[in-house]
C-alpha cells in the first residue's frame, strides 16, 4: 500500500507544480510594486493620477513639494519631457500622466532606460479626463532610449 501511495503523491506534487508559473506570473501585479510620487500639494490632476494608481493596485506614497523641479532634475528627466508630477517605481522614473498599461509593460519588459514620460498634460490621459480613446505618445528616456523614442502609443 505504501508503494502505491508514494507514486500517487509524486504525481500529485508534479501536477501541482504545473500551475506554479501561472501563479507566479499572476502574483506579479501592481500590488507588488511600491510607487513614490512627488507632486504639488495643490495639483488636482496629480491627485487624480495618484488615486488611479492606487485603484490599479500600486502601493503609493506621496511627497508634496512646492517646487518639484529639483526632483525632476535629480531623477534625470529631460526638461522637454517635464510634466506636473514625478513618480518612481522599481527604479524607473514615471513623469506625468503615464497610462498604467504603459507602466505595466515597462515593469514586465524591464528595458535599460531611465523612465517614461507623457510630456505636458494631454486631455484624456489618466488624471486628465481618463478617456481610454485619447491618443498620445509615451516617451522613453535615458539609458538605452533614443531621444524622443516612443515606448507606448495610448489610445491606439
Amino acid at each position: 500500500m505504501t508503494f502505491i501511495k508514494l507514486p500517487l503523491m509524486a504525481l500529485a506534487v508534479g501536477l501541482s507544480t504545473l500551475s506554479l508559473p501561472a501563479f507566479a506570473q499572476a502574483a506579479d501585479s501592481a500590488m507588488d510594486h511600491a510607487m513614490h510620487v512627488t507632486k504639488s500639494p495643490t495639483c488636482g490632476c496629480c491627485e487624480a493620477w495618484v488615486d488611479l494608481a492606487r485603484a490599479d493596485g500600486f502601493d503609493v506614497t506621496i511627497t508634496d513639494a512646492d517646487d518639484v523641479a529639483p526632483t525632476k532634475v535629480q531623477a534625470g528627466v529631460p526638461p522637454e519631457l517635464w510634466s506636473c508630477h514625478t513618480a518612481v517605481v522599481d527604479g524607473y522614473v514615471i513623469e506625468g500622466h503615464v497610462p498604467f498599461d504603459a507602466i505595466a509593460k515597462l515593469l514586465q519588459d524591464k528595458p535599460a532606460i531611465t523612465g517614461l514620460s507623457v510630456p505636458g498634460m494631454p486631455m484624456g490621459s489618466p488624471g486628465m479626463g481618463d478617456d481610454p480613446t485619447a491618443q498620445y505618445n509615451v516617451i522613453a528616456f535615458g539609458g538605452a532610449a533614443e531621444r524622443g523614442a516612443i515606448y507606448f502609443e495610448a489610445g491606439q
